[in-house]
């Protein structure tokens, strides 16, 4: 079976200020698809970013993280970019940069939701 690597956010990556709930309805999510994050490591020029997956759509409509697992640190989204298979058909994975208490989440826009189907 060949893998679909899809990158969060296309060029623009993950990042403060971009709309990943409009990237994402656009963007068709299979079982077994590789998301990749890429977001550069904390510096002086750029915003510190991670992951976390959220347990539900109202933790996610309200970008709260007291639940959520962080799935990606500040740094491991350089490089190559951190990787994240989408393991369960039908399953609403929540998505969202857990910085700043929540607001690269709340202002920043940073946050979507998979739903993956099964491939044709």
């Amino acid at each position: 079976m060949v893998l679909e690597k899809i990158v969060v956010g296309g060029q623009e990556h993950w990042r403060f200020g971009y709309n990943y709930i409009i990237w994402a309805l656009k963007t068709p999510f299979c079982v077994d698809d590789v998301l990749v994050f890429k977001y550069d490591a904390p510096n002086a020029t750029t915003f510190p970013h991670s992951v976390y997956l959220l347990p539900d759509l109202v933790s996610f409509l309200d970008c709260d993280l007291s639940r959520a697992t962080l799935v990606a640190n500040t740094t491991q989204g350089g490089g190559d970019g951190f990787e994240f298979v989408l393991k369960d058909w039908l399953r609403p994975y929540y998505f969202a940069c857990g910085e700043d208490k929540g607001l690269h989440c709340k202002d920043g826009n940073m946050k979507f939701a998979a739903v993956p189907l099964l491939r044709h």
